[in-house]
């Protein structure tokens, strides 16, 4: 039998994770029955202690232990604030913690452990300093998979978005606009809508010059990249359209026309959703053998320890998570 844990990883130590990861199973009393933290206990208790929780926090050692109707926590790294680390701080110490919780949550998922893996936000360059030279989450859960075909996906109840790039130049985003990794980005997003339970997605493909090229004048990607990419899927049976101007794509989207939009570039992508659902989007990584979804935000280092982090975007990541979970039985 499948497992149906959920195990949430606390992001960089220094930032809100901890915080919004202990809210969030606080807050549902059905987290309590299947939802478990990989972090570092005693950061964990400073929170617990501060926020004044009534949920007992427990450590465990591993899955099977679990205790239901507690808040329970595989601790990975065994840190202490103000000693190991400072709280709103860039250090090598959190970068490396964070990135271990992801290594041991991961290896779980791999083994059956867990349905689902729910990322808290790390910090970039706290990562490097650490030693693990990724760009970010989706890299490191790629690598651990030995995944390669992936992307991003950025989740809202009003609009989806998929990305044939992600962190790169923009120089370097126009050059990895080709048709082979377009057309496989329209598959991810037509199996991804696909496990949310849309039979037939209409996908869209937005453009990549202004007025997608106006038929080569603006830049030839479109008609020599992307108009065959959406061709290929057309052929195959797909609901696509485009290449869709990148000025109207995401309005006609959010006006319900289409169920998803294949995204060139990160920017592109990640300020309409910003704008759309800041609080409430998730992050999805596509094509890997276990479920990995995120909160759509960063560390906010400005206000880590003050107790007023925003736990929605958590909220919304582990239920996600649940609904792909549901999409593969």
């Amino acid at each position: 039998m499948a497992s149906q844990f959920v195990g949430i990883t606390m992001g960089d130590p220094a930032g809100i994770g901890p915080e919004i990861s202990l809210k969030a199973i606080d807050a549902r009393d059905e987290y309590k029955q299947s939802v478990l933290i990989y972090g570092s206990y005693n950061v964990l208790k400073y929170y617990h202690d501060l926020l004044g929780m009534q949920t007992p926090l427990v450590q465990i050692d591993k899955v099977a232990d679990f205790r239901p109707g507690k808040i329970n926590v595989i601790s990975v790294v065994g840190l202490t604030l103000g000693k190991d680390l400072e709280i709103g701080k860039v250090s090598p110490v959190a970068g490396d913690a964070a990135y271990r919780y992801l290594e041991r949550a991961i290896g779980d998922a791999m083994q059956g452990d867990l349905e689902v893996i729910t990322t808290a936000p790390l910090n970039k360059e706290a990562l490097h300093k650490g030693g693990h030279m990724f760009d970010g989450h989706t890299e490191i859960f790629a690598t651990l998979t030995q995944t390669k075909s992936y992307t991003m996906m950025l989740w809202s109840e009003k609009m989806s978005v998929v990305h044939v790039s992600t962190h790169c130049s923009l120089r370097q985003a126009c050059d990895r606009a080709k048709k082979p990794r377009i057309l496989e980005c329209i598959h991810l997003a037509q199996q991804a809508m696909q496990q949310l339970g849309v039979e037939t997605p209409r996908i869209a493909v937005a453009g990549l010059n202004p007025h997608s090229g106006e038929n080569g004048l603006f830049g030839t990607e479109d008609l020599e990249e992307i108009a065959p990419a959406v061709a290929a899927a057309q052929a195959e049976g797909l609901h696509v359209d485009g290449p869709v101007p990148p000025d109207t794509v995401f309005l006609k989207a959010y006006k319900g026309v289409y169920d998803i939009v294949v995204a060139m570039y990160h920017d592109q992508g990640h300020i309409p959703m910003k704008m759309m659902a800041f609080d409430s989007g998730v992050n999805v990584t596509l094509g890997l053998p276990i479920i990995r979804t995120s909160v759509d935000h960063g560390t906010a280092f400005d206000i880590a320890g003050k107790g007023i982090a925003n736990v929605e975007s958590m909220l919304y990541a582990v239920d996600l998570g649940k609904r792909f979970a549901s999409g593969r039985h």
